[in-house]
């Protein structure tokens, strides 16, 4: 897996918060979600759910809560990214909060659902299950959607190709090999099912493929919070190089492989 960054800006020193200085990017080109997985969401919660979503972006997810009836608590540590979902979605059911969802005061009991898509990993492991826990009502669910590249002939052999210019950068992430589609594991899973207050996990996975021209590529890599922490001549210098690699090696096309994984797990009575 690698990661991504703006060309502009220093790195703020909270990694978290680098996504907040690119929200008109992120708001551009991070991708929306399966239909069916909220669906299946959907199928376990009561009519007009309350869910508190963490982490919510620019709207990536919300859109489809609130299209389902859902009353949403949306809960945003990035301003920038608060008020461009507060532009996007303008719902007497939305509610946004900027904070952060360990620390903020919320309601115990109140929520039907605790939502998170592409975000969670970024919440502290205690707070992972000990937070819901507090907030949910009884049988309230924990979802958690994790976007996981994988590997895949789909991308024609593009990922490969960048091993080069992300170790000549210092970029390339040896920690972590993509999982096929068949092996997806998203580390939420083994979390919940070590926590005896949730019952039973379920995980439910969707291919989701994504297409890029090699300008989209680029700004795709710009809202990463890894690119965005390098600095501002290296940066640019892998922008530029692999801008120019799905330009003329790979016909201005990047295809990523993704699987959508939802992880989701009920609070017992």
């Amino acid at each position: 897996m690698r990661f991504g960054h703006d060309e502009c800006v220093e790195p703020p020193i909270d990694r978290r918060l680098t996504f907040d200085r690119v929200a008109d990017i992120y708001d551009q080109v991070r991708p929306s979600y399966p239909g069916e997985l909220f669906d299946t969401l959907f199928a376990s919660l009561p009519t007009s759910p309350d869910i508190i979503e963490v982490g919510p972006g620019t709207g990536q997810a919300t859109r489809d809560l609130l299209e389902r009836g859902a009353a949403v608590h949306a809960i945003e540590l990035g301003p920038a990214l608060a008020e461009r979902l507060r532009t996007n979605l303008a719902s007497p059911r939305l509610r946004i909060s900027v904070g952060d969802f360990e620390l903020l005061d919320l309601a115990p009991r109140s929520a039907d659902a605790v939502f998170s898509a592409t975000a969670y990993h970024w919440i502290s492991e205690a707070a992972k299950t000990d937070r819901p826990a507090a907030v949910l009502r009884p049988g309230g669910i924990v979802a958690i959607v994790n976007l996981i590249q994988v590997e895949s002939g789909d991308d024609n052999g593009f990922f490969a190709a960048t091993e080069s210019i992300y170790e000549r950068y210092e970029q390339l992430d040896k920690m972590r090999v993509p999982p096929t589609r068949t092996n997806v594991q998203p580390p939420i899973r083994s979390t919940l099912e070590a926590d005896p207050r949730f019952g039973s996990t379920t995980l439910h996975c969707y291919d989701w493929n994504q297409t890029y021209d090699a300008a989209s590529y680029r700004k795709l890599m710009q809202s990463y919070s890894g690119t965005q922490m390098m600095p501002q001549e290296a940066r640019a210098g892998l922008l530029d190089e692999v801008e120019s690699l799905v330009r003329e090696r790979f016909d201005n096309t990047v295809v990523r492989p993704v699987v959508v994984a939802l992880t989701a797990a009920a609070l017992r009575p």
